[in-house]
């Protein structure tokens, strides 16, 4: 049974940090496999990050550090914003054909944890 179970999540003022991290079992994902989500209230789920690809709001601000031998991943988030307020979800994709910045791509999902930046 395969699990992803994120953390790290929190209040923390504009200007400030927060680091996710996801830690992954059950099956062992391949470099370039995990990624991060958010969904904010009334918005669909959207792609922030991945080791390869950055959405461009969060360019320069977020950094995705994959650790494959302890099979986690990390979403380290610098220079929050209000708007970077949501649902953050790890997830997971097993087939490389498709869109990686699509939820249909991946096939496993963490629970997700709650971001909240206050101005």
């Amino acid at each position: 049974q395969v699990e992803l179970v994120e953390s790290g999540g929190g209040l923390v003022q504009a200007g400030g940090s927060l680091r996710l991290s996801c830690s992954a079992s059950g099956r062992t994902f391949s470099p370039g496999a995990m990624g991060w989500f958010r969904q904010a209230p009334g918005k669909e789920r959207e792609f922030v990050a991945s080791t390869t690809y950055y959405v461009d709001s969060v360019k320069g601000r977020f950094t995705v550090s994959r650790d494959q031998a302890k099979n986690t991943v990390a979403l380290q988030m610098n220079g929050l914003k209000p708007e970077d307020t949501a649902i953050y979800y790890c997830a997971a994709r097993v087939s490389f054909q498709f869109d990686p910045t699509s939820p249909a791509s991946y096939a496993y999902w963490g629970q997700g944890t709650q971001v909240t930046v206050s101005a």
